[in-house]
């Protein structure tokens, strides 16, 4: 990225955010990839110095800090433990967009970073790719080299995919749901992209969970992809693209919510104010509708409803989803629903907000390190003891299955609103 192009693609916000690190070297041991290599450019503070460099143009674009930047995870555990409040993760995201634009990336690399983000964000597509995968020698366990080649940044890795549901579907929620008990919300759900083909049963099972909390659940038809992984890629404009056209299928309704299951995408949902900040036709649209996003858990426990008339006997660990985590800040919310269901014992999970690797397509494009944030994440449930892993973001579920499987564990990896549906059901 030339001086020039950086200045330009990079503002005063990015200038404002990256120059309040102090470089005090607490983001050090919060780190996923510092903690797995030691490097100082694979750090939150090494990134910033070398975000900076690159914007003051006295780095080339070939250098190799494209790959230590590449190689952040996103998962903002910085942010919780920097005493200066530096925004990384907005921070990063920006400078992505910028190095986007100004052609950072190798041509194949581009167009083939941009075809999954597209097929992912498509419940059609996704779905017509993964039936045509597991027709595959090997079904849908590895990415076919010839695919996987101008994605992965770190070579002689294959690269395995999460574990994808027996059936494969596009899940379709009704547009209304009725409250099964006395009415005291009417909340809009998200019933978003991936989810809908990985997840529908998570999607579902939050209909089911809401309705019996007493809320009327609005599905809009017209609601698609939140723009979540597109902005974690650095692809702004199609994020905002997406931000717009999900405000208005929501702007139809009267909503007192607007509950999202997937932590990624309710941090984005979030974020929409300063996304569309400068868009005078939805700056503020985007502000109230962010205003009224809530993490299922989060708005479950503030309701304080009954939500379960049985039982869930089971040894639970909760994992913090990063987004959920650090993102959003929600730690205890989702805690204290799951220690409320009659037979459930929370146990800790040691490293519970350490990045399971998953991190929106980090594991097809870095799979050796991904694969190592999952092992030790594995070896921690294992220490547990805990027949079942609860987690509120749905890349962290597939991955967390993934590596589950490999080991041959007989261990559950549920949403916290599945245990709090199969406990209703009881």
């Amino acid at each position: 990225m030339s001086g020039p192009a950086a200045r330009r693609l990079l503002g005063d916000r990015f200038e404002e955010r990256t120059l309040r690190c102090i470089r005090c070297g607490l983001c050090l041991d919060a780190c996923p990839t510092f903690r797995l290599t030691g490097n100082e450019a694979d750090s939150p503070r090494g990134r910033i110095r070398l975000m900076r460099d690159a914007a003051g143009a006295e780095m080339a674009p070939e250098a190799p800090a494209a790959g230590h930047l590449d190689a952040c995870l996103g998962c903002r555990a910085c942010e919780a433990v920097c005493p200066s409040g530096v925004e990384y993760g907005p921070a990063i995201e920006e400078f992505r967009g910028a190095a986007e634009e100004a052609g950072w990336r190798p041509a194949l690399q581009r167009v083939a970073r941009h075809g999954l983000l597209e097929a992912l964000t498509r419940p059609r597509v996704l779905l017509a790719m993964l039936r045509v995968a597991r027709a595959l020698p090997g079904g849908c366990a590895r990415l076919p080299s010839w695919v996987a080649r101008p994605l992965v940044d770190e070579r002689g890795v294959p690269v395995v995919l999460p574990a994808t549901p027996s059936r494969l579907r596009i899940g379709r929620l009704a547009e209304r749901s009725e409250a099964r008990t006395v009415r005291r919300a009417t909340v809009g759900i998200l019933e978003g992209c991936v989810m809908r083909v990985l997840f529908p049963e998570t999607n579902e099972a939050t209909v089911r969970v809401l309705q019996r909390a007493g809320c009327d659940v609005i599905a809009p038809p017209r609601a698609g992809c939140c723009g979540a992984l597109d902005a974690h890629a650095g692809r702004l404009d199609a994020a905002r693209r997406k931000a717009r056209a999900l405000i208005d299928a929501f702007g139809p309704y009267s909503l007192d919510a607007i509950v999202v299951n997937s932590a990624g995408c309710g941090s984005a949902m979030k974020a929409y104010g300063e996304l569309l900040g400068d868009d005078a036709s939805y700056a503020g649209p985007a502000r109230s509708f962010a205003a009224k996003v809530r993490d299922v858990s989060e708005f479950l426990s503030d309701l304080d409803a009954p939500l379960s008339g049985g039982r869930f006997d089971a040894v639970v660990a909760y994992h913090d989803a990063c987004h959920l985590a650090h993102a959003q800040g929600i730690v205890a919310a989702p805690r204290r629903l799951l220690a409320g269901v009659p037979g459930l014992r929370l146990v800790d999970l040691p490293e519970s907000d350490t990045c399971c690797g998953s991190a929106g397509i980090y594991n097809l494009t870095h799979p050796r390190t991904a694969g190592r944030l999952l092992e030790r994440k594995v070896d921690a449930i294992v220490a547990t003891g805990a027949g079942v892993v609860a987690a509120g973001n749905p890349g962290c579920v597939a991955w967390i299955r993934e590596g589950v499987r490999r080991r041959g564990l007989r261990i559950r990896v549920l949403h916290p609103v599945e245990i709090l549906d199969e406990a209703a059901r009881d």
